[in-house]
């Protein structure tokens, strides 16, 4: 094993030397008069507008009165603890605003901001939206570099692409690649997903950071990988600009990203369905149910109608219906083309708001219940993967009695208890 290891370093010597010869005898820094391709010039104006960022959360204390009550011997204990590390993309120069994801600085009770040229500043939260997965922080700072926003629908599977961020805390690093994919969704990332795909290397650490074009314009904001423990193997993935840009539009004007509801369930369309429908559609979503007094049945949408595609953006899976609708603004008209008795035609319907319900109810459905002998509950009807509910295990036809100890005997119940 040692000679081995050897050889490789004699080998590795050998190929450093013969690479710095060939440099030394001169390759050409031009062909034709014209200098060869580089990402230098566009990185050196786009790296100052990436950020590293470090969180610490508050370290739990132990009570004076359990210290002593158990003879506990008091401990110094650091008042923080650290979290986590990830990028961040300054979007606003003057007004220090940095986007990145929610999940960077999730619990935190302290959030750094490391910037290219080495000052450190401490960062306030404008707006978080962990469906999206995306956040605002704001930075004071002067002669800041913002990136501009590219137009995300521009993108092309095969456009060349970059990836910026953080890695593992080593510090600022760029990778290359090219879009591998658009619109991948039904990866259980998020609650929305309509991401970019590339085989630029992105890393724990990169997430918030940037994926730009040869332009050095953002086309999205890096957010996940994909491989065995969580190493890269050529497969991440961004948040689109455009859906990033909506939500940090949002964030800054409510504080908060406000969604509606068209008031449908559906259910992608099967070869099994399309042959019962007597066509040779390959692609929509079927709705199988269409909610009383909703902007779906006002609009005039029937249990059955194939949905084709949502403002032009055709659609295959239900995940592509809840990410095109979580994108719409409330009060927003959206066209959405149908398939209707073999025929196809285009409705205009705008998104309502959703009721106010506590996260944990977000993605399930329930009813009202009563038992033989008179007692009042709740059942849980259906539970979306991926859902608080079913991050918690629980399950369809699951009885909710009490919650914090009060009891529940109604839909309405849960929701004002909650």
């Amino acid at each position: 094993m040692k000679s081995v290891v050897q050889s490789g370093y004699i080998v590795a010597v050998l190929s450093l030397f013969i690479l710095q010869a060939k440099a030394l005898a001169g390759f050409p820094n031009a062909v034709d008069g014209q200098p060869l391709p580089s990402l230098a010039p566009m990185l050196e104006r786009v790296t100052p507008g990436v950020v590293n960022i470090s969180t610490r959360a508050a370290s739990r204390q132990v009570n004076p009165l359990i210290e002593e009550f158990f003879g506990i011997q008091p401990r110094p204990r650091s008042p923080t603890t650290p979290l986590s590390l990830g990028s961040g993309v300054i979007i606003d120069a003057e007004a220090g605003l940095v986007v990145t994801n929610n999940h960077v600085i999730e619990n935190a009770s302290e959030i750094q901001v490391t910037l290219a040229d080495g000052r450190e500043l401490l960062a306030t939260v404008i707006g978080t939206d962990p469906r999206a997965d995306v956040a605002l922080i704001q930075v004071n700072a002067d002669n800041l570099t913002a990136l501009a926003w590219a137009d995300s629908e521009d993108l092309r599977v095969g456009d060349f692409c970059v990836a910026i961020g953080n890695p593992f805390g080593l510090g600022q690093t760029v990778t290359s690649g090219i879009v591998s994919a658009l619109e991948r969704s039904g990866l259980g990332i998020e609650d929305l997903e309509d991401f970019i795909q590339t085989d630029a290397s992105i890393n724990p650490g990169n997430s918030g950071g940037a994926l730009v074009n040869l332009r050095g314009e953002l086309i999205g904001i890096n957010t996940a990988i994909v491989g065995p423990a969580g190493g890269n193997v050529g497969i991440g993935f961004a948040i689109p600009s455009n859906m990033a840009q909506d939500i940090v539009e949002q964030l800054l004007e409510y504080g908060e990203v406000r969604r509606g509801m068209l008031g449908i369930a559906a259910q992608p369309l099967t070869p099994q369905l399309a042959r019962s429908f007597g066509i040779e559609q390959q692609y929509g979503v079927v709705i199988v149910k269409v909610e009383s007094g909703s902007p779906a049945e006002e609009s005039g949408l029937q249990i059955g109608d194939i949905i084709l595609s949502v403002d032009g953006r055709p659609v295959k899976t239900v995940e592509g219906v809840i990410n095109r609708l979580g994108l719409v603004r409330l009060g927003q008209e959206i066209k959405l083309r149908l398939l209707r008795d073999k025929r196809e035609l285009e409705i205009t319907t705008t998104v309502a708001a959703i009721n106010d319900l506590h996260p944990l109810l977000v993605g399930a459905t329930f009813e009202d219940a009563v038992t033989p002998r008179g007692r009042r509950f709740v059942v849980i009807g259906e539970i979306r993967d991926g859902s608080k509910l079913d991050q918690l295990g629980l399950r369809p036809g699951d009885a909710v009695l009490s919650v914090d100890r009060k009891e529940i005997a109604s839909v309405d119940d849960l929701k004002r208890v909650l």
